[in-house]
């Protein structure tokens, strides 16, 4: 079920008025509710794989009452290494079989060896890099130690299936979301507002900006390579935007419908394009999944300590394992290294946190090096998107390749497409706009809540609705549903 479709519009107020006005004085069934409805939104893509979703909740929650149940470390570390390999294994069949499968018959091929294996052609379960993951921060949570594990199997599972969040993230921890689900609810109306403002602002982004700057992203990507340098850089940034708003738009939707239960799920973006370096961006962009292998992967291997050998190898890990979770293509691994080539300097410089402030936080405008630095960091971000947009790494390298020919400084030569109208580009400009006086925010159009005129606030919100209905691509997926 997408969050931009019919479906989900009904779906929602179904869920909300059973929540609030049937359930709203048992806080089990409540909890119950949410798993159902989070059942019923996963299995509208394929009830088959909701098995999957129920054996890792089975599995884990098991394994978090036997890590609390025994001491002995041999049993506490065989309990946690079977959440991993599970976890993890289910994962790899079902993203990576084939992929592995198809290299490893090539490289026999290449030596002289030839092989026959045929590929599975597995279907990806939507969201399982996801859930998965969530799953695992609680099992490795109460290993640790920093949370007790529940003994309430529908909490639980609720923690694991919430639907806002399910497909695509934010990625939340046992320690921030679970226990909300042992916490009476209280409806609070300004919440729900405030939870509706971003889902209708979080719509705008997908249905209107994402998914036009698409049809130009994807002229230029999927239409040959005949095409101009100028008009394969547009391409490039359209990407850009398309992957920021529909993501990101995403992430909004999410955070807004949870608030409109009475939860709170973290922040996942928090205006990454306005970013003076490549460390700041991975601070800004995908926060929860960015933080995840922070946690679980990046400080485990030693993080920046020791050496500038183990620095260098542990970036080139975090960075390239985050490219394989993105999709089994060789693509996502070059775009993961060339963004560990990006961040090592300032590492090894000591400079990777010379930006935790808000860029021009308390101005309008930026300074001439803010403007240098935030343009210079947007570059290498576009030209790394080449590679995660690409069909493969040979396709990426010929774009690239386009991009710097000597029609660069040539006047771009899009096909306009007459399904785009001429109000999108005054509603890309106006967003830019809305991003960058609302940075300093949780979500750009947050600061509309605090304007006293509610006429003021209303035209904002018809606005809005206004677009998504006139200028709205129907029904287009998210992009990372793919992962």
């Amino acid at each position: 079920m997408l969050f931009n479709s019919i479906d989900f519009a009904f779906f929602v107020p179904v869920v909300f008025a059973l929540y609030w006005f049937v359930t709203k004085r048992d806080l089990k069934a409540q909890n119950l509710l949410i798993v159902a409805a989070s059942y019923v939104f996963y299995g509208w893509w394929n009830w088959k794989f909701l098995s999957l979703i129920v054996f890792t909740t089975v599995l884990d929650y098991a394994i978090g009452l036997a890590l609390d149940k025994y001491e002995d470390p041999k049993v506490r570390k065989a309990a946690i290494v079977l959440s991993v390999a599970a976890n993890i294994g289910l994962l790899g069949f079902f993203k990576y079989y084939d992929f592995f499968l198809s290299n490893f018959t090539a490289a026999f091929s290449f030596f002289g060896r030839p092989i026959k294996a045929g590929a599975l052609n597995i279907i990806l379960p939507v969201g399982i890099s996801f859930y998965t993951f969530q799953s695992l921060s609680y099992t490795i949570d109460v290993y640790r130690k920093k949370i007790k594990p529940t003994k309430d199997l529908v909490s639980f599972a609720a923690f694991v299936s919430f639907f806002p969040q399910l497909v695509a993230g934010p990625i939340e921890r046992a320690t921030h979301l679970l226990p909300q689900f042992s916490a009476k609810r209280v409806f609070d109306r300004a919440l729900a507002v405030d939870g509706l403002r971003q889902t209708l602002y979080g719509l705008f982004k997908k249905v209107v900006i994402a998914d036009n700057s698409a049809r130009f992203a994807d002229l230029a990507f999927n239409q040959g390579l005949d095409n101009s340098g100028s008009t394969l850089l547009i391409g490039a940034v359209f990407f850009a935007i398309q992957i920021y708003g529909d993501f990101s738009g995403y992430s909004d939707i999410a955070i807004g419908i949870a608030r409109l239960f009475g939860f709170d799920i973290m922040r996942n973006f928090a205006f990454p394009y306005f970013s003076r370096d490549i460390a700041e961006f991975w601070r800004r962009w995908h926060i929860s999944l960015t933080s995840w292998f922070k946690d679980y992967l990046y400080i485990p291997l030693g993080g920046s300590r020791g050496s500038a050998w183990n620095k260098v190898r542990n970036v080139f890990i975090v960075f390239i394992v985050s490219g394989l979770w993105h999709g089994a293509n060789w693509t996502f691994v070059a775009w993961g290294a060339l963004n560990a080539v990006y961040f090592l300097p300032l590492l090894l410089l000591r400079k990777n946190r010379d930006h935790l402030d808000i860029a021009a936080q308390g101005r309008m405008l930026p300074s001439l090096k803010e403007m240098a630095g935030i343009a210079g960091t947007f570059s290498l971000v576009v030209f790394a998107w080449i590679f995660f947009r690409a069909s493969s790494v040979g396709h990426a390298f010929r774009y690239i390749t386009g991009i710097f020919s000597g029609s660069l400084i040539s006047l771009p030569a899009f096909r306009l497409d007459p399904a785009v109208p001429g109000e999108f580009f005054l509603c890309l400009g106006v967003f830019f706009l809305v991003e960058w006086f609302g940075r300093e925010r949780q979500y750009a159009l947050a600061g509309i809540g605090a304007v006293r005129s509610r006429a003021a606030r209303w035209v904002v919100y018809y606005l809005l609705a206004f677009a998504i209905f006139y200028l709205g691509v129907n029904e287009q997926p998210f992009i990372y549903f793919q992962f």
